[in-house]
């Protein structure tokens, strides 16, 4: 699965191998609220079809209507605006004050789509940018805290897995985990000593590595845009890596397990060189309470813990899986009727 990004750029390029005039549009600003980040992208061909998205679907029909009745006619890219009165607001479907601005930049061979596409297909970083003027494009390395920026003369966009995922274990749940990962821009590594797992596991664009968890995760050396999920319910291969993991800037850390497990594994972590505030970083039982019971919603359920934790939202603690699970027994207890409603679940 690519990211919605790569898939744009691919299908992209793919019409302009075919000879079908296409542009390649960005959101590159947005005042109040938007459907669509900054740097989100949006391929439209000459004959109206589209790939990925810049807003919930109106300017999107706009864009199309324009491509039907005019074809591709612009020939160096152009910043345009929509929403700027209450008027087109509701007419583009944004939200009430809502305003978005685009790039659209007709794609030529200049455009140096397949260079970029194979520089990201070897998980390089890429900044991309384009002369707003003359439309030259010039390509090199990104940094990961690098963003989207733009001026008067220029914009400059970042291609490529700004996050990184390392998943311990070579199993099923892991399989599904790393598929959707990739599609949300993550850089994914497996890690897995035991050839018995990792015989046959593959997933395109995720690398799986033969190597002792906590080797692999020092020498990953993580920073705050890395993620580190333990899957094997095997202490041997998961408690050093944890240790490891809490001990850098990763911004989460996690484990799959019962309550009971998770107890126990914290224990254990306490035994090392764990101080009480590295360990309270540990999300354990993994996850949101979704009620989850298949690989695919048990994945579901821990990337969606992972993206909150990312963009520094605060979840109730009875949206976490031991929490829940907790208030749901006590909730479902012969005595539950006799608790102060405050302390039952709704």
């Amino acid at each position: 699965m690519d990211s919605i990004d790569l898939e744009v750029l691919k299908t992209c390029a793919d019409w302009l191998a075919a000879g079908k005039p296409c542009e390649l549009v960005t959101v590159i600003k947005t005042w109040g609220s938007s459907p669509r980040p900054e740097g989100a992208t949006l391929g439209i061909c000459a004959d109206g079809r589209v790939v990925g998205s810049v807003s919930g679907g109106c300017i999107e029909d706009d864009l199309i209507d324009r491509a039907h009745k005019h074809g591709i006619t612009r020939t160096r890219p152009e910043v345009v605006t929509y929403g700027i009165t209450a008027d087109e607001a509701h007419r583009f479907g944004l939200p009430c004050g809502g305003t978005i601005q685009l790039s659209i930049e007709p794609l030529s061979d200049k455009s140096r789509l397949p260079e970029l596409i194979e520089r990201l297909a070897q998980g390089e970083l890429v900044a991309r940018r384009v002369d707003l003027q003359t439309g030259e494009v010039t390509l090199g390395p990104a940094k990961p805290g690098m963003s989207l920026q733009v001026s008067e003369a220029a914009l400059t966009t970042i291609h490529g897995p700004r996050w990184r995922l390392l998943i311990i274990g070579a199993g099923q749940l892991s399989r599904f985990l790393a598929q959707i990962a990739v599609g949300m821009d993550y850089a994914v590594t497996v890690c897995d000593p035991r050839e018995e797992y990792r015989d046959g596991w593959s997933v395109d664009g995720v690398q799986v590595v033969h190597a002792m968890p906590d080797d692999l995760v020092t020498e990953m050396r993580l920073d705050s845009r890395c993620a580190v999920v333990a899957l094997t319910h095997d202490p041997k291969l998961d408690d050093l890596a944890l240790m490891e993991a809490l001990k850098s800037d990763a911004f989460y850390v996690g484990a799959i397990g019962s309550r009971s497990n998770d107890r126990k594994r914290r224990e254990r972590l306490l035994d090392f060189d764990l101080t009480p505030e590295q360990l309270a970083r540990l999300h354990g039982p993994i996850g949101v309470y979704i009620g989850s019971k298949t690989p695919s919603e048990i994945a579901i359920s821990i990337l969606a813990e992972m993206t909150a934790v990312k963009n520094g939202v605060d979840l109730p603690e009875v949206m976490q899986v031991g929490k829940a699970k907790e208030a749901a027994q006590l909730d479902a207890s012969p005595d539950a009727c006799l608790l102060d409603p405050a302390q039952r679940i709704v």
